[in-house]
């Protein structure tokens, strides 16, 4: 039984298997021809592959940049990062985790099925790490056994397919269709962003639209430009940790100036990778979701990972992760000034957030969007997490915690009413999730008809 279940988690955590799985469905059910089915299962699984190669690249060349940053600044505290807590929880929590992920995304297909709410969430490693989060806040809320991994199922499936209705009108703004949503359990940052966007409709050209002089035109290639910041943070970062310091724990001898310029480039690296993965599986994944949507589970629509919307504003995602991270270490001073725990600004967390929330800001509101939505995320992501260590038990005491906006609403609320209102509340918080979808898909269909 260990070993089937252990299959199934295999598969379903594995982005690049389970979107590949939807590509094969879709290119059967359209009766392509083998070569076609071929190509694109193939192509599916190499763009994920291409993507979380970039994605690696990024979060090893950023790896520095963080200890760089506590080295400088001497200070110790908690740094919120998924993998982390999940590496930790996963002894205690792994086998229940891996039912509720499960029967959890068998909740969110049915939903996607018989109701309004048409998305199939496919960030397979971050419904994984939900169903842990889940199985650590329900235990800890004294809802064990089975009823553990029956609420965890279905608040899963209901979050998998609300969230994605959330930010479903700034995608559209943001890719030009209602063929892709996302799948990534920042939505709340993104959300938010879009609408503290809006404040600024009209009043700000696009980051896309900035105009750089003539003799500085080559900022104008993305690449470029994130290599020349990074390069300069990297060696600003340097500068206050120590040379010494780098040159004895983190670059092996190598001169400070010219690690900063290898680690800066190579960060850009990775995003040129990211873009190129977000490509491939978009001309795969759309048209072969359709043969599912149609046949299957009508009108369904992917919910993908954050960095799906990454081309579409290039400039926007350098502003968000500059200006999230700017404001994670400003509310990291307020905290170190008034005592008591302090929430280190995560690097990863920061870039992915805050670059997403900044695409979302400049569909919005342009410039001014992008900076005041990444800005509240930086502001989201610092703070959330001193609401949430309360409820996670023994691991509330670990020097990390769960990082993105998503995981910190939805544990601040379901621990405080697992823990004082039990069973009875969890059912409570069921309902109004359903009920809250409901009416955001209804509001949704109301401005595409007004729209129309």
């Amino acid at each position: 039984m260990n070993s089937i279940l252990g299959f199934f988690v295999d598969v379903f955590s594995q982005p690049a298997i389970l979107v590949a799985l939807i590509a094969l469905i879709g290119l059967i059910v359209q009766k392509k021809s083998a070569a076609d089915i071929t190509s694109g299962t193939i192509k599916t699984i190499l763009g994920f592959l291409v993507l979380s190669a970039g994605a690696g690249v990024v979060t090893n060349s950023l790896e520095p940049f963080g200890k760089m940053f506590q080295e400088a600044f001497g200070v110790q505290g908690v740094v919120p990062n998924n993998e982390a807590i999940i590496s930790i929880a996963l002894k205690d929590y792994g086998t229940t985790a891996a039912l509720i992920m499960m029967f959890g995304m068998l909740v969110n297909i049915f939903i996607a099925r018989f109701t309004n709410l048409k998305y199939i969430f496919l960030t397979g490693h971050h419904t994984f790490y939900m169903a842990a989060f889940l199985a650590i806040l329900l235990t800890v809320g004294n809802i064990t056994g089975t009823m553990t991994v029956i609420m965890g199922s279905i608040i899963l499936g209901l979050i998998m397919a609300v969230l994605p209705a959330l930010g479903q009108s700034t995608m559209k703004k943001i890719t030009g269709s209602d063929q892709v949503a996302i799948g990534h359990f920042g939505t709340v940052s993104y959300w938010a962003a879009g609408e503290i966007g809006k404040l600024f409709s009209g009043k700000s050209k696009s980051t896309e639209d900035i105009k750089f002089p003539k003799g500085l035109s080559f900022l104008r290639e993305s690449t470029i430009s994130i290599s020349l910041t990074m390069i300069v943070l990297y060696i600003i970062a340097a500068l206050f940790a120590g040379p010494t310091f780098v040159h004895s724990e983190l670059s092996d001898g190598t001169n400070f100036i010219v690690f900063s310029v290898i680690q800066g480039v190579t960060f850009a690296a990775g995003v040129f990778i990211i873009l190129t993965g977000v490509r491939l599986i978009l001309a795969e994944i759309v048209p072969a979701f359709k043969g599912i949507s149609e046949k299957l589970v009508p009108n369904t629509k992917p919910a993908l990972d954050c960095p799906i919307v990454f081309p579409y504003a290039q400039n926007a995602v350098l502003i968000g992760f500059f200006v999230s991270f700017v404001t994670g270490v400003i509310g990291m001073l307020i905290m170190f000034l008034i005592g008591g725990v302090v929430i280190l600004p995560g690097v990863v967390p920061h870039f992915f957030l805050g670059a997403t929330a900044g695409v979302f800001g400049n569909a919005r509101g342009g410039i001014k969007g992008a900076i005041a939505g990444s800005a509240l995320n930086g502001i989201l992501v610092t703070f959330l997490p001193l609401l949430l260590l309360p409820f996670m038990g023994d691991l509330g005491a670990a020097s990390t915690t769960f990082s993105d906006t998503d995981f910190l609403a939805v544990g601040i609320v379901v621990g405080y009413i697992a823990k004082f209102l039990g069973l009875a509340g969890v059912i409570a918080i069921i309902i109004i999730i359903g009920v809250l979808g409901v009416l955001l898909q209804k509001r949704s269909n109301k401005k595409v008809v007004e729209e129309k």
